[in-house]
């Protein structure tokens, strides 16, 4: 025997008031799992008589994937969607709402192969010079973000709700809460503590100028005083990477990859990159074993007499 019928949205509330209170998923996560069934409902809506969620099949579902497919959405949109869907559904069973779920035999589609977008040493170098070069926003702050990112190799929005209690001695590394909020230890090099340690000086200096006395925990802030955002961080590297700096565009993330992609060519263990990235699984680290094979092609393409046709 099954539950009282609740109505789908009730349903959906509930869910995601469990995945957020109770699983402690960010806001992120619990910002797609609305969208996602927001659109589960949407389009259900207009094909069942009855709105519980007992009345929906496998086949309504997969019906709710060709219509993603016909609005050209993406692979990975689709997938996250059902991914969204698959939770909802096996949530719904278990708590009894359900006697049996048909989005268990719901299959995802099949993605692209994509190489992670990554810098060569020389990228990396030159955009990393680029707030000396042309000191467009706040050269200090700037640079020891670049260092940092490049080699911490962790998230922007990571980055950017880094404390000054986060810091370790020496400011060589620091303790970071990751997706999943899941703290991890993250590295810097020296060159990035170096950065690091003159950016800190004006930090203060300017706190002290716009905040008279007021603390603030972020490590990274902006002109204002106040807290620098994730969205602040990829408008820092977009300036430098545009037509006023390298001319070579890249977001944040590509500094996750090309740290990444650096660790793997080294020689590091895939392992160790995975709890140096805060991956849950190990395949994700995986994507990166394809870049260096990828390396080693083009290398071997360009180095040896008979390496390319």
């Amino acid at each position: 025997m099954y539950k009282k019928k609740s109505s789908v949205p009730e349903l959906v509330e509930e869910f995601l008031s469990y995945q957020k209170n109770i699983r402690n998923l960010s806001d992120n996560s619990i910002h797609g799992y609305h969208l996602d069934l927001q659109k589960l409902m949407e389009i259900t809506e207009t094909t069942q008589k009855d709105s519980s969620l007992a009345t929906i099949t496998l086949s309504d579902l997969r019906s709710c994937v060709g219509v993603l497919s016909r609005e050209k959405k993406s692979p990975a949109s689709i997938n996250r969607f059902i991914a969204g869907v698959r939770n909802f559904f096996a949530y719904c069973y278990r708590f009894g709402y359900i006697s049996s779920n048909p989005a268990l035999d719901l299959k995802t589609v099949k993605l692209p192969q994509r190489i992670p977008r990554y810098m060569t040493e020389g990228e990396v170098d030159a955009l990393c010079e680029q707030p000396s070069l042309k000191p467009l926003l706040w050269e200090s702050r700037d640079k020891a973000l670049f260092e940092l990112l490049y080699s911490s190799g962790c998230r922007v929005s990571e980055l950017a709700a880094m404390r000054m209690e986060d810091l370790g001695t020496g400011y060589s590394s620091a303790m970071i809460t990751g997706k999943g909020k899941k703290d991890r230890r993250i590295f810097f090099s020296k060159e990035g503590v170096l950065c690091l340690k003159q950016y800190l000086v004006e930090r203060k200096e300017l706190l002290q100028k716009h905040q008279d006395g007021l603390k603030i925990h972020q490590v990274f802030l902006n002109k204002k005083g106040t807290a620098l955002t994730a969205r602040g961080i990829r408008y820092i590297v977009s300036r430098y990477s545009s037509l006023e700096g390298t001319n070579k565009p890249v977001s944040p993330h590509s500094f996750r990859h090309t740290f990444a992609t650096t660790m793997l060519t080294e020689g590091a263990d895939v392992r160790v990159v995975q709890e140096l990235l805060g991956h849950s699984s190990i395949s994700t680290t995986q994507r990166y074993t394809h870049v260096t094979k990828a390396q080693l092609i083009d290398i071997y393409n360009r180095a040896h007499p008979h390496g390319s046709t």
